[in-house]
């Protein structure tokens, strides 16, 4: 703790200097899994990025403190090293703590435990003004519900402490092959309400194919009834590969997969953004060049070269919350306009709102029909990650259309994408008046707000000047020339979202 305080003494410091100063700055945390624009300046930033620890773990109260910037693959370790386990734990291993609390963070175990932030008990952060204060259910409480969704606009997260539970080292996987976006979103609904279940997810293939996937932890052994199946190891068949399989048969089926390859079951192809990669670079997508290629797909190799190609612009990438009878509507409406598939389905818990960037209420239709009293179901997460070849002007407008259907549908989107909203339409959505509020209470007002930290810079086109600005432009002008650039980046590796100092 010694460590931890005194880099927490020097974070408070350079708070207090921008505080004094009236100078802007960013929170910088070294990595990102956004899609959005990001680039960094080195002198008016507060540098979090060593705040990477697993500090203390309690076995008796099942409780760990734990800094902002560990990632998902780190914490489970430690946890499992001493028998428990995170309640939510997001599908890619590079996703903090801080992350997952202060964005938007869920996985197939929300519909029990809520989003990652549910899971937290109390948090350590550091004001604007360079006040330390820790903020609790029974401990400022209006700070500690606000920071839920704020993406660190209200302080600078240093700590949390998170609740977990007893470890059982195997996930019991059954797959529940569905005909339409009407039966998965039925399936998921009935599984849901399985008391046996800890785990449910989805994914749709087709208009006519997909499957419910839900998860039980046990100590079983594999048996000839059960086997066990791996998903981590380079050899080993992605997961929604393994769930198309299964679901063409049309047969529910059970395997015992191990905990941890079932965590990250997604971390291997990034869902199944990495085949588009091999689509790219006219590779043939088959069971050895995916063995052959697998370093390269990997989510925190995959979130690199993404960057560093530009291809963020090339493709539409929305997670987005809807009242669980609207979201069939949604698929219906993405397979009708934009043909993308697969999509990812997950189911999440009625305070699921309350995590998503501060928004109002929602009181429209659901199911088709208009109570006039505000929604407080359960929703269902559609995720719609596809190509979209397409100058920048079709691109916002496609993006804009399937934005403005969310709206009508009552849906709330995941801020790590790019955000097409004008400012109106964005204070629609969210309230404005009750956020000021708590941003004014606690000192906040010299921070970045969620719009001025999410709103749509266009595409990232600055490139330089000379000789090397000109080589620049004309390999991202071209997809396969900036593809090749982005995997050069990311095996080169360093930082890609800090300006170069000026020699």
């Amino acid at each position: 703790m010694d460590a931890h305080e005194a880099t927490v003494g020097k974070i408070r410091s350079r708070i207090q200097h921008f505080y004094q100063t009236k100078t802007p700055f960013r929170v910088y945390h070294g990595s990102t899994n956004s899609t959005r624009h990001a680039n960094f300046d080195r002198d008016a930033i507060v540098d979090v990025s060593s705040l990477n620890h697993v500090l203390v773990i309690d076995h008796a109260r099942r409780t760990a403190l734990v800094e902002p910037n560990v990632p998902m693959d780190a914490l489970v370790r430690e946890t499992m090293r001493v028998g428990l386990l995170p309640p939510v734990v997001m599908e890619f291993p590079g996703i903090t703590v801080g992350g997952g609390f202060v964005g938007t963070a869920g996985e197939s175990s929300s519909f029990r435990h809520g989003f990652f932030d549910r899971t937290v008990i109390s948090a350590e952060v550091v004001l604007a003004d360079g006040s330390l204060i820790t903020a609790s259910a029974s401990q400022n409480s209006e700070l500690f519900e606000g920071l839920r969704g704020s993406f660190g606009t209200l302080g600078v997260l240093t700590m949390v402490e998170l609740q977990l539970l007893p470890l059982k080292q195997m996930v019991e996987v059954t797959y529940h092959p569905t005909t339409s976006s009407e039966d998965a979103t039925h399936k998921m609904r009935q599984q849901t309400i399985e008391q046996k279940n800890d785990y449910v997810d989805g994914v749709i293939f087709s208009k006519k194919s997909g499957v419910i996937v839900s998860g039980r932890l046990t100590d079983a052994k594999p048996s000839a009834g059960l086997p066990i199946r791996r998903f981590s190891k380079p050899w080993n068949e992605w997961f929604w590969i393994n769930a198309r399989s299964i679901a063409r048969t049309g047969t529910v089926t059970t395997e015992l997969v191990p905990i941890e390859d079932y965590l990250f079951r997604y971390d291997r192809g990034a869902f199944w953004m990495g085949m588009y990669a091999y689509k790219q670079f006219m590779v043939p997508f088959v069971w050895f060049t995916r063995l052959l290629l697998d370093y390269f797909m990997h989510t925190r190799i995959m979130y690199h070269a993404l960057h560093a190609s530009g291809f963020t612009d090339r493709y539409i990438i929305q997670d987005i919350a809807f009242p669980a009878g609207n979201a069939a509507a949604f698929t219906e409406y993405v397979d009708h306009e934009f043909g993308i598939y697969p999509l990812w389905l997950c189911p999440l818990r009625k305070d699921g709102r309350k995590s998503m960037g501060h928004p109002k209420p929602y009181a429209g239709s659901v199911d088709g029909t208009k109570t006039g009293t505000v929604y407080a179901g359960d929703y269902i997460n559609v995720g719609v990650w596809g190509p979209y070849p397409s100058t920048e002007t079709e691109y916002v407008r496609a993006n804009r259309e399937i934005e403005a259907k969310m709206r009508e549908l009552g849906g709330l989107k995941w801020l790590y994408s790019r955000v097409f909203y004008t400012e109106d339409e964005w204070w629609q959505v969210y309230d404005e008046q009750k956020y000021a509020v708590l941003r004014q209470k606690f000192s906040a007002t010299s921070l970045p707000s969620i719009w001025d930290k999410v709103k749509d810079r266009g595409r990232k086109d600055d490139y330089g000047t000379g000789v090397k600005g000109m080589l620049k432009r004309i390999v991202k002008s071209n997809t396969f020339l900036s593809g090749l650039y982005g995997i050069y980046k990311a095996i080169k590796g360093g930082d890609y979202m800090l300006k170069k100092k000026a020699a």
